[in-house]
């Protein structure tokens, strides 16, 4: 096996959309990022940071299409570890996102969703994530 890349963590995910001021008040409102200074870059956006990374959510007209009614949760997704999903749920629900959840076949309580552009993001309770999948204690 190589020896890994001097990679300290994630940075940040892009995302590309249509409508910014929506993306980004989704974003805030729902995930809880907050706004961070950017630079003037020639088209509209924002940074946006929370739970040690950053969104970037970058303007572009030929963006992916609309949220629809089908959350696939194999889709290509970012996934968000929490130790309770209660708090997720009530959130959601409180600003009429749509949402599947589901306890997976190897106990992993997730909630699965979609921004305002339809990129699918996870929520779930998920062991430390360096020890790769421990099963949920009995």
């Amino acid at each position: 096996m190589p020896e890994p890349l001097p990679i300290l963590g994630l940075h940040h995910l892009a995302v590309v959309t249509r409508r910014p001021e929506e993306s980004v008040a989704f974003y805030r409102d729902v995930l809880g990022f907050a706004e961070l200074p950017r630079p003037p870059f020639a088209f509209n956006g924002a940074w946006m940071y929370a739970y040690g990374m950053q969104v970037h959510i970058i303007e572009n007209n030929a963006a992916a299409g609309d949220r629809d009614d089908n959350i696939d949760s194999r889709a290509n997704h970012v996934a968000f570890r929490v130790a309770d999903i209660q708090p997720v749920r009530q959130r959601l629900e409180q600003h009429g996102v749509p949402f599947r959840e589901q306890v997976n076949a190897g106990g992993i309580h997730q909630v699965f969703f979609q921004d305002p552009d339809g990129y699918h993001i996870e929520i779930a309770v998920h062991s430390d994530p360096s020890q790769g999948y421990v099963a949920p204690a009995d």
